[in-house]
């Protein structure tokens, strides 16, 4: 399972299993990576969630 997030300045990709983790990024800065992982961790059932709901159709 993973996550991408684009924004005007760049973009990147996190892997949520085994754990969040940065996978990739483009041009985005070390906190802007930060705030990102930040949001993630907060709402990790909501995406770990859609992800199973859209992958299991």
């Amino acid at each position: 399972m993973h996550v991408h997030i684009y924004c005007e300045n760049g973009e990147t990709k996190f892997w949520l299993e085994p754990e969040i983790e940065l996978a990739r990024n483009y041009r985005l800065s070390r906190l802007q990576l930060k705030q990102i992982e930040e949001i993630i961790e907060e709402h990790y059932n909501e995406f770990t969630g859609a992800w199973q709901t859209h992958f299991s159709s």
